[in-house]
């Protein structure tokens, strides 16, 4: 699941301990533009046991490469073990509006910052690296001269941290297929999963290493298990159109251009239309009601077990979810609903 801002991250972190109780397995702490997630993650860290905790995502351009593995061995180590690098480009919106940096490269980058986690974590040499992107240590011409290559101090408690990105596009995703432990897609439907996706999975999987674990893909929506719960599901719209219709420019969002490979070209362009005049609930309601339908987890027993064997048959090998209710009590209930669910269904 996504831990939540609502609560501030103490308040969130008390309900992740009664979800951990639930049988909740997997936190993604995001990050965006808010407080920085690493200090909540370890923070979570202390106050969980079995919870594995993952980066949900920290974008590859206001941290060096260096730092950023830095920052995983360190969490690594505090969860004893539970950590999960998540990585993403995120947009040019937010790192060159609020970090200040250029948005340039995202896919040459994204590679070149999993090979430097990847050799600071082994230790075997000190860090070298020459690519198109980084150059470690720094050659003389771009700085004093004096760089000289290090390795990391301390022996990191596992030496593979594993890695997931967010991405989006096809070659991307490709590259994801190819090099990363997890797959964190985002308004993922099963029902469409393969035209927008297939291709580009298994082209990056054919380039994939054969000493890699199969590529865990995750996803799910919202849950809230029982009878009359649809109403629940248009909780959903106010992110949607967030993403589809404002985020990013007119001539580049990459999730409304998801929207519009799934099929809903027409309603894509008259949420980004209605949103960027400023008629945000105009542009909720123009979400489709199927979309949302087949994107939550939000109805009757039977429902969620047809939606559960949907994500499984599209690929999906892990849930990412976040539980509906109006108290913690609620979203625990939720959550221990569907961990008995797919527990009786054997999922």
């Amino acid at each position: 699941m996504l831990m939540s801002y609502a609560q501030g991250y103490v308040g969130a972190t008390k309900e992740l301990v009664e979800f951990e109780k639930a049988g909740l397995d997997v936190v993604w702490i995001p990050e965006a533009y808010s407080f920085d997630s690493v200090s909540a993650m370890g923070y979570v860290a202390a106050k969980t046991e079995q919870l594995q905790i993952a980066s949900g995502i920290l974008n590859i351009y206001s941290r060096t490469p260096t730092l950023m593995a830095m920052t995983a061995t360190g969490i690594d180590a505090l969860s004893e073990g539970r950590f999960m690098l998540g990585l993403g480009a995120s947009g040019p919106q937010v790192i060159e509006g609020f970090h200040g940096v250029p948005y340039d490269a995202p896919l040459t980058r994204i590679r070149e910052v999993v090979e430097i986690c990847r050799k600071v974590w082994k230790r075997e040499e000190k860090l070298v690296h020459d690519g198109k992107k980084y150059h470690i240590p720094l050659p003389a011409e771009e700085g004093t001269g004096l760089g000289i290559p290090l390795k990391l101090v301390n022996h990191p408690y596992r030496d593979n941290i594993p890695i997931a990105l967010a991405t989006l596009t096809e070659k991307n995703v490709a590259m994801t297929a190819e090099i990363a432990e997890a797959w964190l897609p985002a308004f993922y439907m099963a029902e469409g999963a393969d035209n927008v996706w297939g291709a580009a999975l298994t082209k990056g999987k054919a380039k994939r290493p054969i000493d890699m674990p199969p590529l865990d893909i995750y996803a799910g929506g919202a849950v809230a298990i029982g009878e009359a719960l649809e109403d629940y599901r248009n909780m959903a719209r106010a992110g949607i159109a967030l993403y589809v219709g404002g985020m990013g420019a007119r001539e580049r969002n990459f999730y409304n251009d998801v929207f519009k490979q799934y099929g809903y070209e027409k309603e894509a362009k008259r949420i980004q239309n209605l949103y960027l005049s400023g008629r945000r609930s105009e542009a909720e309601a123009a979400i489709p009601q199927r979309y949302l339908d087949a994107t939550t987890l939000v109805g009757s027993e039977g429902f969620v077990v047809d939606r559960l064997h949907a994500l499984k048959n599209s690929g999906v090998t892990s849930l990412n979810v976040n539980f509906v209710g109006t108290t913690t009590k609620q979203r625990v209930k939720n959550c221990d609903a569907l961990k008995n669910l797919l527990t009786k269904q054997g999922l």
